[in-house]
């Protein structure tokens, strides 16, 4: 089922999806907020045509000549809106560098969390965070036929521990699944999508955009090294906030997985994944570094958004969990 619309935009790719209606108008697209809910949420509806679709659209949509125009309308604006915000690097180690030693003093959401967050907060994060790890790897998968050599190598031997080694109950996104169980919360795909602010819409977003294109392939890499480096530490520190406030032996297990996981991942993703794209293709490097800086860049947006909210006291989603619509593929 579709989620609620939001604005103009993503109300028209709704009823659009729907037999009901036209698309938005170039100028609606240019007029809408390119971080904001409206186009973000479109933007999103247009990109889960891929993924897993949505019960009540018909999958042919998924290669609509003219829904593929507006995503591309929408999809420009992105873009040029990250590659002015996100911070600029002269070379991949010069983004690399920012992420690869952690602060003394960190003060991210995984620090909050860790120290004084509360069962509720957890609850929210998990739910928020479902919209990617319950398709956990398939954006990062897209790049794979477009890598060769070691480079391809490297990326498939990280997905294969991903996708649990061939073990169906090893998969990150069942074991994100049980997290979500120990919770309290409905794992059914794309459940949250209602209760998710754009500041999240735009990380999940984010993954699409790049793996989608083949052009943006350098920069799909980027993202993935970032998530492998900062994965390790973060899930230590949300492994404890786990511990801390009993939310379950299987919520404690994803994030334990993923502190030893993601540290053997990091070494091959830099070594092997980004050594070996930039020895086949050297000219790829800026992607790589814009790559690593539109992650930051959208991720700190993110983190912002939830500690204001939590550290005022307010829920971070624009729903309860409890009201949130099933959306079911």
């Amino acid at each position: 089922m579709l989620p609620a619309p939001r604005g103009p935009l993503s109300r028209a790719v709704t009823t659009y999806l729907r037999g009901a209606g036209p698309l938005p108008s170039e100028a609606e697209v240019a007029a809408a907020p390119v971080y904001g809910e409206d186009l973000q949420l479109a933007l999103y509806l247009c990109y889960e045509l891929h993924y897993r679709g949505f019960a009540d659209v018909a999958p042919a949509l998924e290669w609509d000549p003219d829904l593929l125009r507006t995503r591309a309308a929408m999809e420009r604006r992105f873009l040029a809106a990250l590659r002015e915000d996100a911070p600029r690097h002269d070379s991949v180690d010069g983004a690399l560098a920012g992420i690869l030693v952690e602060p003394v003093d960190g003060t991210g959401v995984s620090h909050f969390l860790r120290d004084k967050g509360e069962l509720w907060q957890l609850r929210e994060y998990a739910a928020l965070r479902s919209l990617y790890h319950l398709k956990e790897a398939d954006p990062h998968a897209w790049v794979l036929p477009r890598l060769r050599g070691r480079a391809k190598a490297a990326m498939a031997a990280v997905e294969f521990d991903e996708y649990g080694g061939g073990r169906a109950d090893r998969v990150h996104a069942r074991l994100w699944a049980d997290l979500m169980t120990d919770l309290g919360l409905d794992t059914t795909y794309g459940r949250y999508v209602d209760a998710a602010c754009a500041e999240l819409l735009v990380t999940v977003n984010l993954m699409s955009l790049f793996g989608l294109h083949r052009t943006l392939r350098g920069a799909l890499v980027g993202h993935f090294a970032t998530v492998e480096i900062t994965s390790s530490p973060g899930s230590r520190r949300l492994a404890e906030a786990m511990r801390r406030t009993g939310a379950g032996p299987a919520a404690e297990h994803f994030y334990d997985e993923h502190v030893e996981a993601d540290a053997v991942h990091e070494q091959v993703v830099r070594k092997d994944v980004i050594g070996g794209l930039l020895e086949d293709e050297p000219e790829l490097a800026p992607d790589v570094a814009f790559g690593v800086a539109a992650t930051v860049f959208t991720e700190d947006r993110l983190g912002d958004r939830l500690l204001a909210d939590w550290g005022g006291g307010r829920s971070a989603l624009r729903a309860p969990l409890s009201q949130a619509a099933t959306h079911v593929s």
